[in-house]
Parts: C-alpha cells; structure tokens; sequence
C-alpha cells in the first residue's frame, strides 16, 4: 500500500488554509449502457462562493491530450439538503458550480466508458475498468487534498485497485492526494486472481477473461523479475504490488504501486509469445524505480490540464524497455541469444528508417505530445520512437560505460544513483543531470556520445562500442537480389491499400501514394499474397503495370520494380576475443563468451 503516514485526513489543515472533504461513489447499474455513474461530494468550510470542478486531459505515462471530459454527461449539481445549484462550463474540462453559502456540494454525472485501452474507460457485461484521471474530478487548485472512493460493483463482482482499503467500509478506498488517486487504477469484474510473495512482499495479479496462460507460472516468473530489479536498486520501493490483467488487446501503463495490462487471450503460448508478455511485465515492473520514482523534471507533481514537455521520455521510456531484457536475463527466463536476437531486429528497423535522420531522441522526447501518438503515413520518413531509438541507445550507452570503468560500473550504478540522489531526496532530475550521472560512472566526459546520439542525429558507430564486450554488429542485405515495390501494404476486407512509403525506395520515386487501393497487377487481380508471390518471379528492373484506385478513379501506374537493399543486422562474438573483451562480456551477460 501506499505509505501514507503523513497524509492529511480530510477534517485536517494544512497550516491555517482547511481542505475540503472529498467523497467519490462509482456505481454501474446498468453495465450494458458503458455509463459509469460519479457522485463527487465536496464539504468545505472554505466553500467559495463558485466552486471549479475540473476533469483532467491526459493521464501520466501517455503523452497524449486525450480530453476525456468529452466523455461525460448528465451534471447536475445541489446542496446537502438536496437543493438545486446553478452551474456552467467555462472551459473544456471545468464546472463551474454557484456554490453561494453551501457548506457542502454534491455533484453527479456519468461518463460514456467504452474505450478498452491502459489509458481509458471501459464497462459492460464483463468488467468495468477505470483510470481515475478519465473519470474524477477534482476541485481547482486542490490537488494536495486527500479523498476517498466508494465503489458499489455491478452484481458479485470484485475490486481491485492499489488505493489503500480505508477499515470497516465496504470496496471503499483513500489517497492522500491527486498524484496517488489518479495513479491508482481500478478493475472490477469477477476476475481469477494470484497472491503471491515476490522481493519480499505481497503481489497479486488479477485476470479477466479467458485464454491460455498459466496464472501459478506468471506469478512464479514476475517474481523473478521482481527479485531481479531489487538487486540493482537494493530495494523494493512499495509496499505491495498488483498488476491488472485484461484478456483483450495489448500495452501496459504503469503506476505507483501497481500496473494495468492487456494482452491477447492466447497470447502466452508458444514460449515467444509468452517471452514477449514477460517483457510487458518487466517494463512495468521497472517503472517502479524509473519514472514513479526516478522522475524526469517536469513529471510530477503533474500538470494535468496542459502538456509536460520533457526531453527525457527517451530515458523514462528507451531505457526502461532496455531494461526488460535485462531483468529477464539476469532472472534466467531469457538467454543472451534471444537478448541479442531482439536487439538486431530493433536496430534493423532502426537503420532502416529514413526519419533517424530527421528527429533526435530529445527532439522525439519533447514532441511526443503531438507526434508519437499521431503517427501518419509520413511518419516513417521524419520520426524515431523514443522507445526503440531510446532502447538501443541505453544498450551502447550501458556498454559504453562499462568500456570506460575498466568493466567496474555499468548503467546499473546511473539508475542507482538517481534513485538515491534524486529520489530519496525529494527532487527530479535534468538532461543534465542525467549526463552527469553517466559520467561519473564512467569516470571521464560523455558529452561526444550524447552530443551525436541523443541530442544529435549522427548515424551511430556500434561497432566502436561493442567491441569492448567481445561482439561486432554485421549487416547485410539477402544473398537473393529480390524485386520489391517499397511501400507499406496493409489488406483489410479485400482491400489491398498503401499505408505508408519510405523514402527512397522504387515506391516513393515512382509515386505511389497513401491510401492508394491497389487493385491489380499486369490486370490480375491483386492481394497481398498474389502480389508478392507475382514480384518474387521477376527481377529488379522488370516493369509492371500498377491498376490503382486514387480518390475514387481508376488509373494505370507503369512501375519499375527496384531491388529489395534493406539491411539485416544479427550480433556475432569476437571468434578470438581478447582478455578484457572476454571479461567485458562475461560481467554483461552473466556467462563466458563462448559458452
């Protein structure tokens, strides 16, 4: 739980100025409707005469301003005794209620909740889940004050949600502030659960819906990771752990004490499908430390009715998903093979990405608010992602410092420092700050490794920093000189469609657009097997004729098919490596390097 032992309880002051008492109740009469029912109780000796209800526009872990107020309908508002108050909205996202002399105001609403991601709402006839930043309000300039919720659950279901039990009252829970309610999910439904004891504490996984996994391994395995992650920071910064399981889509978002996942229904078998979940696990799991506590300057305490522009979201992101596979490793659910295998095909895509020379982590950190969740056609051609880019870039920057400190120290000791420099200190950390750190592990300047890769756009030398732990880098291309047309296709209902055209390639210089519904090929009839079983009989150089559909008319594109160059990457060890090499990869992986 939550330590909460300095918190205010509502009847409480801080110092001379009273807060108000805030009482939430969440119902769902009618599940089928996807309406979830709010009554927000605000009783306030300091009552203003017009009380500000806002909804929050985006929840932290996702950089996106999502306008959930859009969601809401049916506000009233009255007093204690039951009176009617007037009211209006004065922004998007604020209620404005005459509270006059009022010591109490009791608002209601419902909010339209069919949207099943990590980040929003969703009820119906299965579960009702919720983040409360999508679903609460809170009073302007109140953030600091403490709350509670009362949840009543459509028929038997059950509650699950990290928020503190408050004693005595029934699926009723407290948060000392804004930043923990709104960092406290909630899933209710009849879900299957786990309690387990992992790092020393309890953890308990709750699942809804039904598919192929195993719950008894899924425990015995986070609890691996968990132990994993103890042993870089030396400790387990929370009380108790839940992560919330639903059996639908895919993504996870983390949060104080707990997480929220989804995941295919048959999504854990074969060992690479569950090796992929366990990678979810694991990013979660370290952002216990890497961004809930280890928090970039601008992330927390929250804004929550504008941007948070950061540069670090590489950091908080990239190296967190370096991180999966790390604490996977080191918990022997993974060997260094498959380790080194998903780096090859991350830098792959990287390397393959015209837009690695257009936007540079800090650049793709900072524009993430209108970007990364607003990818276009076009995107391929002018963005990276944070979390591949960020990933990779967290793998050099790790080895890099090993290669500086002899093999002495490593990132480990970064994230360490952060942790008891920042963290347990009550602060947040700059780029600066976080260059600093780097170099003091690695005992000497840094600034050429960040001035290229992480402010900069320089295609990155791997190679120069892999040697120092006994691997090489090689890239190639297929020994088969293979014709291709270059764009992106997707096949929906029939329809064979452009969904984006990297720069560069036969696709892009002939003009072949988004959008453009590709109907046949030398007058057959496309599909997207059809069409690359057609190409792959003819060679580069070979013309074609393209029958393409464009804004609703017909037209021929004769097309020229180019040669297929993009690269492939895979990791190979040093065949004779040196003394320090060997020790260099033996202290990475864990293992001898011919082993």
């Amino acid at each position: 739980m939550y330590k909460t032992a300095n918190a205010e309880t509502p009847t409480e002051t801080t110092g001379r100025q009273a807060v108000p008492e805030i009482n939430y109740t969440v119902s769902m009469s009618k599940p089928w409707t996807h309406l979830l029912e709010v009554e927000m109780r605000v009783r306030w000796s300091a009552m203003p005469q017009d009380l500000d209800l806002k909804m929050p526009v985006w929840t932290p872990g996702s950089y996106l301003v999502r306008e959930y107020s859009r969601h809401v309908q049916d506000f009233a508002a009255k007093d204690a005794a039951g009176n009617p108050l007037t009211w209006q909205k004065t922004s998007k996202n604020t209620w404005r209620i005459r509270a006059a002399k009022s010591r109490e105001v009791v608002a209601t609403y419902r909010v339209y909740s069919n949207e099943l991601t990590v980040r929003t709402n969703e009820l119906n006839d299965e579960h009702a889940f919720w983040n409360n930043s999508a679903l609460l309000f809170f009073p302007a300039g109140q953030l600091k004050a403490p709350s509670k919720i009362k949840v009543v659950p459509y028929g038997n279901w059950k509650v699950a949600t990290g928020l503190r039990p408050v004693p005595g009252e029934a699926n009723t829970f407290t948060a000392p502030d804004y930043d923990i309610l709104y960092d406290s999910p909630f899933q209710v439904s009849d879900f299957k659960e786990k309690v387990f004891t992992a790092a020393g504490r309890p953890h308990r996984i709750v699942v809804t819906g039904e598919g192929n996994y195993d719950l008894d391994r899924m425990a015995e395995d986070t609890a691996k990771i968990a132990d994993a992650g103890v042993a870089i920071f030396g400790e387990l910064p929370t009380d108790d752990y839940l992560i919330i399981l639903n059996l639908r889509g895919g993504g996870g978002l983390e949060h104080l004490n707990s997480t929220a996942l989804q995941w295919n229904r048959f999504g854990f078998q074969p060992r690479s499908r569950y090796i992929a979940f366990l990678r979810l696990v694991a990013h979660e799991y370290f952002h216990l430390w890497n961004v809930k506590r280890i928090r970039p300057d601008v992330l927390g305490p929250f804004d929550y009715e504008n941007e948070n522009y950061t540069k670090l979201l590489w950091v908080a992101e990239g190296t967190t998903a370096y991180y999966e596979d790390v604490l996977l490793r080191r918990a022997g659910l993974i060997t260094p093979d498959d380790n080194l295998d998903a780096k090859a095909d991350m830098i792959g895509n990287l390397q393959n990405r015209p837009g690695r020379f257009q936007t540079s982590l800090e650049e793709a950190s900072f524009d993430a608010w209108i970007k990364y969740y607003r990818q276009d056609e076009n995107s391929i051609n002018n963005q990276i992602s944070y979390y591949d880019k960020g990933e990779v870039v967290s793998m050099l920057l790790d080895i890099e410092i090993r290669n500086a400190s002899g093999h002495q120290r490593s990132l480990d000791d970064v994230m360490r420092s952060l942790y008891n420099d920042f963290y347990k200190r009550g602060r947040n950390y700059t780029p600066s700050d976080f260059q600093r750190a780097c170099e003091a592990a690695a005992g000497r300047s840094m600034n050429d490794f960040f001035t290229k890769y992480v402010s900069g756009r320089e295609e990155i030398q791997y190679n120069s920093i892999l040697q120092g732990i006994g691997l090489r880098l090689q890239a190639g291309i297929p020994s088969s000189r293979q014709a291709y047309i270059g764009a992106n296709l997707a096949e929906t209902d029939g329809r064979l469609t452009v969904r984006s055209v990297p720069s560069g390639t036969p696709a892009h210089e002939q003009g072949l657009n988004f959008n453009d519904q590709i109907v046949a090929i030398d007058g057959h009839r496309a599909s997207n097997s059809f069409l690359q079983s057609y190409i792959g009989e003819r060679k580069p150089g070979d013309k074609v004729r393209l029958t393409i559909f464009r804004h609703d008319r017909l037209r021929d594109i004769e097309f020229t098919l180019g040669v297929n160059e993009r690269t492939v990457y895979r990791f190979i060890r040093e065949p004779q490596p040196t003394a320090e090499q060997r020790a260099g990869y033996e202290r990475y992986f864990g293992v001898p390097i011919d082993r």
